[in-house]
């Protein structure tokens, strides 16, 4: 597991080395635009855990036709009678993209799991199927990451109390979430069956704490970046040409004007 260092991280100590982390991250999109490289990084972790929190952290600088963030809701009817991976595969990463999921076909052995929304034989399925899939993504060129957000009870009952008091984060607080609360046992022990079975060497897990969110965005992507190859690629200077006029003022014929500050 990724080590956690220091607690007591500021804001202004953190705003520096994500803003350092981003200009690396920019170079990784450039790179991977270049070279048509395509990763794929899979966030997983209990609910609060901070998935989103990274996501954002990943791809706010990055070009947003480059990078896609992807959070599937729940299968429809058709969907749910198609192979399981199926509706996955249209979101895989074309040459020069970088995908980011907000969980994955990992649901199968986490939350259907503990839940009862698939039958045990449908996760066991799944738990034989997961690695011969991600075999199959590896061996055609697919740069997969799969990252385990680890957080304890304490801290995220700490997190849904805070989700429940702020009218900004309410909408994070699913039925789903507030029921899985019971069941904080039972999700650690699916976790273990499904990194046992699924932690291979072509798609290994990377378990980063996130008991402490800033250092956890801070450790997993120097993560990223340090097991991607070098990403370093011409970056040519751009150089604006003379405007040859003086500077126009936006103007607008008919009724319709600008709103005031």
């Amino acid at each position: 597991m990724a080590k956690q260092a220091d607690l007591s991280l500021s804001k202004k100590d953190y705003a520096k080395r994500i803003d350092a982390l981003q200009l690396e991250l920019s170079a990784m999109a450039r790179w991977a635009a270049y070279t048509g490289e395509r990763v794929l990084i899979l966030l997983e972790g209990r609910d609060t855990a901070g998935k989103s929190g990274v996501i954002n952290a990943i791809s706010a600088k990055l070009n947003p036709r480059q990078c896609h963030t992807v959070a599937l809701g729940k299968p429809s009817e058709r969907e749910a009678t198609q192979w399981y991976f199926q509706r996955y595969v249209p979101h895989l990463p074309a040459a020069g993209e970088i995908m980011l999921f907000d969980r994955s076909w990992y649901n199968r052995a986490g939350v259907e799991a503990v839940m009862g929304y698939c039958t045990p034989a449908q996760t066991e399925a799944f738990l034989k199927q997961a690695p011969v899939f991600e075999r199959m993504l590896v061996a055609d060129g697919i740069r997969l990451f799969k990252y385990w957000l680890t957080v304890d009870q304490a801290e995220q009952e700490a997190r849904f109390a805070e989700r429940a008091d702020d009218p900004l984060k309410r909408w994070k607080l699913s039925p789903i979430d507030l029921k899985a609360r019971e069941h904080y046992a039972a999700y650690g022990q699916a976790r273990d069956r499904m990194l046992a079975a699924t932690h291979t060497p072509e798609a290994p897990w990377t378990l980063v704490d996130f008991n402490d969110q800033r250092q956890g965005r801070l450790t997993l992507i120097r993560h990223l970046l340090d097991h991607l190859p070098d990403v370093a690629v011409p970056c040519p200077d751009i150089v604006l040409p003379a405007l040859g006029h003086a500077p126009l003022k936006e103007r607008f014929k008919g009724p319709l004007k600008p709103i005031a500050a």
